[in-house]
């Protein structure tokens, strides 16, 4: 990690670049990004307006950077969540419980994702492009060793994704938070193994 200078970044330097991205996470899930400022990001991280141009060179480039953190964010949560899985389809509902928590926990994701569609739309493509290029190689592998039937990778992937992120939207997002009812879960399972035990047509 470099400041905008190139320079590298200290311990200290690291927690405060840190604290600005949680701060920006907070000023635009609840501002949304006009009425956002870099004043509002910085008083909120406790910092400086001076120290926030160390880091950022914009209010847009702390936002871009932001979709990038938690892109990587979300990807890790996922994928830690998947490995607790011995079958394709554990993995899968681990995975999806893993990206629900982390949505109940970052309730600003849903905004902040929406609002990259006017303010860095190439961001909006690279956040789903990264989530789905792990998702394709992990159905490939499933397809390859005969876990899963034949199927699309590539439509599969966005397909899951779309069903986590409304379920997510309407339960943990207008939900109250809180974990993901009984029912919600099984009925997801049910829909997930029968589009991975999908038959040759």
């Amino acid at each position: 990690m470099t400041n905008v200078d190139g320079r590298p970044l200290s311990k200290r330097g690291l927690d405060t670049r840190r604290r600005l991205l949680d701060a920006a996470e907070r000023v635009f899930g609840e501002l949304g990004f006009p009425e956002a400022s870099v004043v509002k990001v910085a008083d909120a991280a406790g910092v400086a307006t001076g120290t926030f141009y160390l880091y950022f060179d914009s209010k847009k480039a702390i936002f871009v950077e932001l979709m990038r953190d938690l892109n990587r964010r979300i990807r890790h949560a996922m994928s830690e969540g998947a490995a607790g899985g011995t079958t394709r389809l554990e993995s899968e509902i681990l995975g999806f419980h893993a990206y629900f928590r982390f949505t109940s926990e970052h309730p600003a994701l849903y905004r902040i994702i929406r609002q990259s569609e006017f303010v860095a739309p190439e961001m909006l493509r690279y956040h789903y492009d990264r989530v789905a290029e792990g998702y394709v190689t992990a159905l490939e592998k499933a397809m390859e060793s005969g876990e899963i039937g034949p199927i699309d990778a590539e439509v599969t992937a966005y397909a899951l994704m779309g069903l986590g992120e409304l379920v997510g939207m309407r339960w943990i997002l207008w939900g109250d938070g809180a974990p993901i009812p009984s029912r919600v879960s099984n009925e997801l399972e049910r829909i997930i193994r029968c589009i991975l035990e999908a038959k040759p047509v």
